[in-house]
């Protein structure tokens, strides 16, 4: 199926019910009173968190929605049936935002978890409702009122505890596949990862984690290049990230010019994304000889000390992952067992984490913009050249 992390759908809530206008018509009662029954309340529109789904590309194809509207009151005092609430099941990890004010309604983060994304129109009354013992044969009644309408922009961001990083063919699929059951693709061409993989890290009974992989960054990246940034706000709901960088194949940029530029985009896309706990990962030291390993690793963290660790691996022969696995699991477990003693470490973790998603959707924005204006110039060029051209043949 089709990976898809974004979509924007307009929602519409039932309308409620009118109240109905009717008097007694009995045999033998010559003045029956009022009996107008009250509408049904309109249905509501709900999003629901769903284990089972991993993509939002139903919604690319289906972008409206509405709940049924209620049923109008009728005499005898009846009162119109309400509507049927909707409920849309979305993956979990969808964030979801108001595209006319921007605001961000909710983030359903665990499977279960239902959102009220609209509300139902409030049922109209009959005239019932307004008998009095000076008013005997009320002629009022109100209309039900609409529901809510709204366009809503999904956002879906994979949960993973951990997350890798780095550029193309540095090994982070060969990462994920060596560590977990998950099977990602592996070439040896760039960008042989193009969606976000995930991966199951069991370390020991009960303790495990999530890893995320997503395609690789380039020089650029955050001016559109390659697959772009788009990709990163992904990793605004890890803990930790791993820069993962190829140190001996000899392919692409030089070890230390990729840490640097990855740097640079990580900072561009993120500010706060980039002031995470972040770890060095040199993969491929099978391919060094065994002397000069532990001379790489101590350069390498004298060279960049904003890592907080610095790990030399191997993803295909396994040198190195098994100290690498054990001592991630140790730094999560720490995190969680400080927020859960702290509440405060928790609301700090998730302001960070919505600091993060809105740094990102402005960077990504900005970009948008720049793209489309690069776009528009394009076609004015173009449209300049066609008129020139028509000019030259007519003189001719």
């Amino acid at each position: 199926m089709k990976f898809v992390d974004e979509a924007s759908i307009t929602v519409t809530a039932g309308k409620g019910g009118n109240g109905c206008l009717s008097f007694r018509r009995e045999k033998y009662i010559p003045k029956g009173g009022p009996d107008g029954g009250d509408g049904g309340d309109g249905g509501s529109l709900y999003l629901c968190a769903d284990a089972a789904l991993n993509t939002l590309v139903d919604f690319r194809y289906q972008p409206r929605y509405k709940a049924e509207s209620g049923r109008s009151g009728q005499g005898k005092n009846c009162t119109g049936a309400a509507g049927q609430d909707k409920l849309l099941a979305v993956p979990v990890g969808t964030t979801v935002i108001d595209e006319d004010t921007g605001e961000v309604i909710g983030d359903l983060q665990s499977a279960g978890q239902r959102l009220l994304v609209a509300k139902g129109g409030v049922h109209g009354l009959g005239n019932t409702r307004f008998k009095s013992s000076t008013n005997r044969a009320p002629r009022q009644t109100t209309p039900g009122a609409d529901g809510e309408s709204r366009k809503l922009r999904l956002e879906l961001k994979i949960l993973a505890d951990v997350g890798l990083l780095g550029m193309p063919n540095a090994g982070k699929s060969s990462l994920v596949s060596a560590v977990s059951a998950a099977r990602p693709k592996v070439a040896d061409y760039p960008f042989t990862t193009l969606v976000p993989n995930l991966g199951v890290v069991s370390v020991a009974a009960h303790r495990s984690f999530v890893m995320a992989d997503i395609p690789g960054l380039i020089a650029g990246a955050a001016e559109g290049a390659g697959l772009g940034i788009r990709f990163l706000k992904h990793l605004t709901r890890t803990r930790l990230l791993l820069q993962v960088v190829d140190v001996a194949s000899g392919l692409g940029e030089k070890p230390a010019d990729a840490i640097t530029q990855l740097d640079k985009e990580l900072h561009s896309f993120s500010p706060t994304l980039a002031a995470r706990p972040r770890w060095l990962v040199l993969n491929k030291i099978d391919l060094l000889e065994p002397t000069s390993q532990a001379q790489l690793v101590e350069e390498y963290r004298q060279q960049f000390p904003q890592f907080g660790g610095v790990y030399a691996i191997s993803a295909v022969s396994g040198a190195g992952l098994q100290d690498l696995v054990y001592a991630i699991m140790e730094s999560l477990e720490q995190q969680w067992r400080d927020e859960n003693e702290d509440p405060e470490l928790r609301e700090q973790e998730q302001l960070r984490q919505a600091t993060m998603q809105a740094e990102g959707r402005t960077r990504i924005a900005e970009l948008r913009q720049q793209h489309a204006a690069q776009r528009r110039a394009a076609r004015e060029r173009s449209d300049q050249d066609d008129d020139d051209i028509e000019v030259e043949y007519v003189d001719e």
